[in-house]
C-alpha cells in the first residue's frame, strides 16, 4: 500500500476584518512535491481545510496518509471525532447552528473515508523544515491587491 506524508497549511490576511479576506493554502509532500493556491475572500479556516482537501485529492483512495497540520481546527476534528456529533445533529454544532465551512468538510469527510489517514498537531512556527515550507508557500499564494500588499500571516489567538 502506498503511504504519503503531507504537510499542510492555510493562511488568510487580516483574519479578524468582518468578510472575507484574501488567503492562500499550501500542501508539501515529503517527497518534494508542493501545492499551493488562494482565493480573493475566504477565512484561514476555509484556507487550511481547502489545503488538506487538496492534498487528499492528489492521493488515490486506499492509500495511506499522513496529514501534518498546525491547525488545532482540522486535526481535532478527526482526533476528537466532531463528526459523530454532526451528523447526528444533522450537521448542526452542539448550539444548534449550522456547521461553519460544511461544504469542506464534507468534502474532506468524504476523501478521509476512501483513505487511511493519521492526523498529526504539529507547532506552528516551531523550525519543523516542511511545516515552514507549506507556511512560506501558503502566505505566498495569497492573493494581492492590485499595487497592494497583504500582510500574510495568522494573527496570535486569531481563527484557526
Amino acid at each position: 500500500m502506498t503511504e504519503y506524508v503531507v504537510y499542510t497549511d492555510g493562511a488568510c490576511s487580516n483574519n479578524q476584518a468582518p468578510g472575507g479576506q484574501p488567503g492562500g493554502w499550501a500542501a508539501v509532500f515529503s517527497d518534494g512535491t508542493c501545492l499551493s493556491g488562494g482565493d480573493p475572500a475566504t477565512t484561514n479556516n476555509r484556507m487550511e481545510l481547502t489545503a488538506v482537501i487538496e492534498a487528499l485529492r492528489r492521493t488515490p483512495p486506499g492509500s495511506r496518509v499522513a496529514v501534518h497540520s498546525d491547525s488545532a481546527y482540522v486535526v481535532n476534528a478527526f482526533l476528537q471525532d466532531w463528526f459523530s456529533g454532526w451528523e447526528r445533529r444533522g450537521w448542526r454544532n452542539s448550539r444548534g447552528q449550522p456547521v461553519e465551512n460544511q461544504d469542506l468538510w464534507r468534502e474532506l469527510l468524504r476523501l478521509v473515508r476512501e483513505r487511511r489517514v493519521t492526523w498529526h498537531k504539529v507547532s506552528g512556527h516551531a523550525g519543523d523544515p516542511l511545516n515552514e515550507k507549506a507556511d512560506r508557500l501558503a502566505v505566498a499564494a495569497i492573493p494581492r491587491p492590485a499595487g497592494g500588499r497583504t500582510a500574510g500571516r495568522k494573527p496570535p489567538g486569531g481563527e484557526r
